[in-house]
């Protein structure tokens, strides 16, 4: 075997890990966390290409989580791994052991006199997926290792890969040779722990299912197919055509096949077993007359409902081994897990994509003699962010704007959302000033803090339990918000404006001088009876506004804060002579680059330039 490859210069920025691991059988999962973080680690700091990163992960956590597994069942010792990304894009890692008498098994040597009785699938995989591997002997230990190159950039319009299908193929051997027991016996553990990382780890069912067949084609059957259901067809079952169907053979069994099982879809039992349950066997499709063979179908359920059923059919008069059979029970209840879990996503994707519509603006009114720009980055894109923004007009020549920052994230903050944006309009349009809107909102906030408490006391009594006491009931919901209107004129543009707990807006003026614009107040929804004031600034010509969450102000690099010492007064200050555009991606690129890690918090700023 090679000696391990020169290392090249390491990836700008790109740390090298080392971890030490013992041999026992959670070292691979540990192994695989490692590198799926550095990965994670490379890719927000941009590291790596964002096209192509996540299958080279996927990769190199299939690679180290092979190399760990061998080590551990021939070495036993404990195990250093090392992980480097080089400058040219490929990562390199290492797995070292101190038991040198003994070599992992070479899957291009099938002659090797070392045969454990139970090991994965030797180096097969590794072999499969690394451009180059090797191992290395020193004194008392070893080292194998493995090179992953980067992965080529796809053509403009090309489909876009599928990394996992790469490791479902190298999972699952492309023939079956010898005893299924032999296999079993020897690898049946650590591929069904794989395959279940490998499915969990997808949020896409069209890709869970594709991964269901080559996990099991033609490893566990000669063919499967997979019927889905939703909720309305569940009491009927799976029924109709399938949704794949795989054949060992190839496309060109594959389309007869799926022509008569769509024929005689299965209809399981009462219950939701997963199985088996016999198949009728669809000889018709699968050669000539006489053609012996075996089906079975297992229902896919998951949370105690179906959502699908796989059949699977093998060739012969022998049928499926009971091995076989629990082993496919096994991953069929993951498949059902996957393909919940990815509906589960998909349905909350959705309702956070309706909600987050419903936060936001359609469009940012445009406003007669000024610019504006707006970067608006949620921490947590899955779901609904705590802050908004908003820019609209009010009538009788007036556009009012808006930034803030309800308290907490998810549903609830969307919920106080919800309510604060349109409120803002209609008092806005009602004709009321910057300073009784914040009066009015406030008050409004406290009364729907008080009702949402007095209802879930009357729920709590009439459900026999005491009323809440002290911090049991609802917490209120506090609003950092600043909002100004704006009135265009010959000269400018007047700006009246508040801030209720909010970072304060700063102006840019065209000689690179910054100033505070107002005053600090109270947040909104906090105190009864609160009267808040407004200043009133002129914006000339060339003149910017700058209004910011405290995702900016508040965005941290260790200890240290972005408005420390007037750090966004700072950076403000050095965009003089920019247009509105350009001040809001420079502000953005000097926050992001603030910190080595993501930013922490949801991140909105909003430029206003008088022109």
């Amino acid at each position: 075997m090679a000696a391990i490859p020169t290392q090249r210069e390491p990836a700008a920025g790109a740390a090298p890990g080392r971890a030490t691991l013992p041999g026992s059988p959670v070292a691979p999962g540990s192994a695989r966390a490692l590198v799926r973080a550095a990965f994670q680690e490379w890719a927000e700091r941009g590291l790596t290409d964002p096209r192509t990163a996540g299958r080279q992960a996927d990769d190199a956590a299939a690679v180290v989580s092979e190399l760990v597994t061998n080590a551990v069942v021939h070495a036993g010792t404990e195990i250093d791994v090392a992980w480097r990304l080089q400058e040219d894009g490929a990562f390199v890692v290492e797995v070292g052991d101190r038991h040198a008498a003994r070599a992992p098994r070479d899957p291009a040597a099938p002659g090797t006199p070392h045969e454990v009785p139970e090991h994965g699938r030797g180096l097969r995989l590794v072999a499969t997926l690394a451009e180059t591997w090797g191992v290395t002997y020193r004194p008392g230990a070893k080292t194998v290792w493995a090179l992953l190159p980067a992965r080529p950039r796809e053509e403009p319009g090309a489909p876009a890969p599928l990394p996992a299908l790469d490791t479902a193929e190298a999972l699952a051997p492309q023939h079956r040779s010898g005893s299924d027991r032999d296999w079993l016996g020897r690898g049946a553990l650590t591929f069904l722990a794989e395959a279940s990382d490998l499915l969990a780890g997808q949020l896409d069912e069209t890709l869970v299912i594709a991964l269901t067949g080559q996990l099991i084609v033609p490893r566990l059957a000669d063919w499967c197919a997979v019927w889905l259901e939703d909720e309305a067809s569940v009491r009927g079952g799976a029924g109709g055509a399938p949704a794949r169907v795989w054949h060992h053979a190839g496309e060109q069994r594959v389309e007869e096949l799926a022509r008569v099982l769509e024929k005689d879809p299965p209809r399981p039992p009462g219950g939701f077993a997963p199985g088996p349950e016999p198949y009728p066997w669809p000889g018709e499709a699968l050669g000539p007359d006489g053609t012996p063979g075996a089906a079975l179908a297992y229902r896919l359920v998951a949370g105690g409902s179906p959502v699908g059923t796989l059949v699977i059919g093998r060739y012969g008069p022998a049928g499926f081994p009971d091995e076989i059979t629990g082993l496919v029970e096994d991953l069929s209840r993951r498949v059902a897990l996957a393909v919940g879990a990815a509906r589960q996503y998909a349905r909350q994707a959705t309702i956070s994509a309706v909600l987050q519509r419903g936060l936001l603006p359609g469009a940012v009114a445009r406003i007669p003699r000024m610019t504006s720009a707006v970067v608006y980055e949620p921490r947590d894109t899955g779901g609904p962010s705590g802050d908004f923004y908003d820019l609209f007009p009010a009538g009788d020549g007036r556009w009012c704007f808006a930034v803030g920052d309800v308290q907490g994230k998810g549903p609830e903050a969307a919920v106080m959302i919800g309510l604060v944006r349109p409120w803002l309009r209609l008092l806005a349009r009602e004709g009321y000033r910057v300073a009784d809107v914040l009066d009015r909102l406030n008050q409004l906030l406290l009364d729907e803090s008080t009702e949402a408490a007095d209802a879930a006391a009357r729920a709590l009594v009439a459900a026999g339990g005491r009323p809440p006491t002290g911090g049991d009931g609802p917490q209120t919901r506090f609003l950092s918000l600043l909002y100004g209107e704006l009135v265009p004129h010959d000269d400018g543009v007047r700006c009246t404006l508040a801030s209720a707990g909010h970072p304060l807006p700063l102006v840019l003026r065209p000689d690179g001088s910054v100033g505070a614009a107002a005053r600090p107040q109270t947040l909104l929804g906090v105190v009864e009876d609160e009267t808040y004031t407004s200043e009133t600034v002129e914006l000339r010509p060339g003149e910017s506004l700058l209004c910011v969450t405290d995702g900016v102000t508040e965005r941290r690099s260790g200890s240290r804060q972005f408005d420390d010492g007037d750090g966004l007064a700072h950076a403000l200050s050095g965009c003089a002579g920019l247009d509105a555009d350009s001040i809001a991606r420079r502000i953005r690129r000097l926050v992001h680059d603030f910190g080595d890690e993501r930013p922490e918090d949801d991140l909105a700023l909003l430029v206003l330039q008088a022109g």
